[in-house]
């Protein structure tokens, strides 16, 4: 069992005059390790994946500015600004090989970084069930979940029942919180809330290598969906996570976790296997 790794919170000035708000588990003294990306439902989503992985390398879980109470300026308002803050955010931490895991609207962000890697500071990418990508068959987008209730996203989001979360023991000041935080995902995802048109035609353009791995039963992006994301890619690997939903890495940590040690050993790192 995983022994739980008390995380430290500070905020990091970035050369463009951004503050993030950062949680850290284990040291950067060996220069590389993991870049940890929530999506819609906050920075606390990915508390479990990083505490697994911190026993290999140093994890790293920013605060998408808007979320969770932080500031966030009218400049920075979509996927592509936050690749940049954090690609600045990798340069201040001192890492120089990472692997950058991204969820929903942070996959999309991992795959914006990425795209904007001049110094080579990333590794590689690991998308869970990321947005991002228009899809070329319709039946295959994404949904929009702008027009829905709470309820109804946890729903499509989870394919065990048991992890919805009980929005009648919430309270007032978290109910609010979690409004605040919908209305900043509406603003990062802009027009068209769930891709940037222009994105998939840009991927090819990704030379390192990128797991897309996807719960099956997501009901908000489809297995077609990602299975189309990790063709975009160069060096795609599509991997499913079966009984899981929109957030494998809650709903199976072992079989997420599996999948990203074999992309590590058989396609990242092969020699070190």
């Amino acid at each position: 069992m995983t022994t739980p790794v008390t995380p430290t919170t500070r905020t990091v000035d970035l050369p463009n005059g951004l503050s993030v708000t950062i949680e850290e588990r284990g040291s950067t003294t060996s220069g590389n390790g993991f870049l940890l990306l929530h999506g819609g439902a906050g920075p606390r989503t990915m508390a479990g994946l990083a505490n697994a992985l911190t026993e290999h390398a140093y994890t790293v879980i920013p605060t998408h500015p808007g979320f969770d109470g932080t500031p966030r300026p009218d400049w920075v308002d979509s996927p592509a600004d936050l690749a940049t803050a954090y690609l600045d955010l990798l340069d201040v931490l001192g890492l120089t090989e990472v692997m950058v895991i991204g969820n929903s609207l942070g996959g999309w962000i991992a795959s914006e970084m990425a795209l904007r890697d001049t110094k080579c500071t990333i590794g590689s990418v690991t998308l869970l069930n990321a947005l991002g990508i228009h899809a070329v068959n319709k039946q295959n987008a994404a949904v929009d979940t702008r027009s829905l209730a709470p309820a109804e996203i946890t729903q499509l989001s989870f394919a065990n029942a048991a992890f919805r979360p009980d929005f009648s023991s919430l309270t007032d000041e978290q109910r609010a919180q979690g409004a605040a935080n919908m209305r900043t995902l509406a603003v990062y995802g802009g027009e068209h809330f769930t891709h940037d048109p222009k994105l998939r035609r840009r991927l090819h353009r990704v030379t390192v290598p990128v797991l897309v791995a996807w719960g099956e039963e997501d009901g908000i992006a489809s297995t077609a969906y990602g299975r189309g994301y990790a063709k975009s890619f160069a060096n795609g690997h599509f991997t499913p996570i079966a009984e899981a939903g929109h957030l494998p890495h809650i709903e199976q940590l072992g079989r997420t976790l599996g999948a990203i040690g074999d992309f590590a050993t058989t396609v990242v790192k092969p020699e070190a296997a």
